[in-house]
């Protein structure tokens, strides 16, 4: 399954909204129920889902989904 496509399900799970759709530009000031809380369940589910450990560093430097893919793909690149 592509990244997105697995995004698009923990995001829409997590807030859920089946209608939701991700674009790489998208980020907290979006979605309105994207709060701390939120955000920190959010890269729980994309740790486990994706099976990669993201640093305290990683997590600061994203500001947007497509910073979040980015790093999804670069960290499942390098540790598989």
């Amino acid at each position: 399954m592509k990244v997105i496509e697995t995004l698009t399900a923990i995001f829409r799970d997590l807030f859920e909204d089946e209608t939701l759709v991700l674009t790489p530009e998208m980020s907290a000031q979006d979605v309105e129920e994207w709060d701390s809380l939120t955000h920190i369940q959010l890269l729980a589910e994309v740790q486990n889902a994706f099976s990669i450990s993201l640093t305290t560093s990683e997590i600061l430097s994203l500001k947007t989904v497509g910073d979040l893919i980015a790093l999804i793909q670069a960290k499942a690149d390098y540790e598989h």
